[in-house]
C-alpha cells in the first residue's frame, strides 16, 4: 500500500511522535512492587542494558519487556508490512538482550525479564512470586509465605524493614505407610 503522505509530510508529522519507551508497564510493575511490600529497588541506575529496577543489595536486575519489542514467545508477531525492515530489527533487539543478560550475569547480577503480558491480573501473583524468590534466594518447587503478624523476626531488605518470608516445604506423602 502506497502512503498517501509526501515524504515531507511524513517526516513532518513522524517528529512529532513522542515515545514513552514501557513507561506504563514499568509503571505497573511499580505498583504491585509497591502493593506486595517488595522494597529496596532504585530505577535509572547506570547498568548494561539500562535497567527497568535494580535491587542492589540482592543483585537482582528486573527487566520489563514488551511482547512485541521484544519477542514474547506467546504473543509476539511479525508485522505483515516491510517485513525488510521489522525482521531485521526485532532480531537485533533480541540478540542485544542476550548480550545484556550474559554481561550482567558475568558482573555477578541475577536477571530477571518481565513480559508485559506477565503483569495481567491473571498473571500479577505469579510474576511477583518470580521476583520475590529471586531477591530472597528461595529455591524454586518451594512456596514462599508471609510470616504471621506476631511473629517478632523482621529482616532488613535493602535498608529497610519489611515482612520476613517463611519458607515452607511441601512434604513428601510416601506411597506406602508400612513404617
Amino acid at each position: 500500500m502506497a502512503d498517501t503522505l509526501s515524504i515531507a509530510e511524513r517526516s513532518n508529522r513522524m517528529s512529532r511522535v513522542r515515545g514513552a519507551c514501557n513507561e506504563s508497564t514499568e509503571l505497573c510493575l511499580l505498583r504491585l512492587l509497591r502493593a506486595a511490600r517488595i522494597r529496596g529497588w532504585r530505577r535509572g541506575v547506570a547498568l548494561v542494558g539500562k535497567p527497568d529496577f535494580v535491587f542492589r543489595r540482592e543483585r537482582v536486575i528486573v527487566f520489563v519487556d514488551g511482547c512485541f519489542w521484544h519477542g514474547c514467545p506467546r504473543h509476539a508477531r511479525i508485522p505483515k508490512s516491510r517485513l525488510a525492515f521489522w525482521v531485521p530489527k526485532l532480531a537485533r533487539n533480541k540478540a542485544r538482550d542476550r548480550v545484556v543478560n550474559r554481561a550482567l550475569r558475568e558482573a555477578g547480577w541475577r536477571v530477571l525479564r518481565v513480559w508485559e503480558c506477565a503483569l495481567s491480573a491473571k498473571r500479577q501473583v505469579a510474576t511477583l512470586r518470580r521476583i520475590a524468590r529471586a531477591l530472597s534466594a528461595i529455591p524454586r518447587g518451594t512456596t514462599a509465605l508471609p510470616a504471621p503478624r506476631n511473629s517478632a523476626s523482621r529482616v532488613t531488605l535493602a535498608g529497610r524493614r519489611v515482612a520476613r518470608l517463611a519458607v515452607v516445604h511441601t512434604p513428601q506423602i510416601p506411597s506406602s505407610s508400612n513404617a
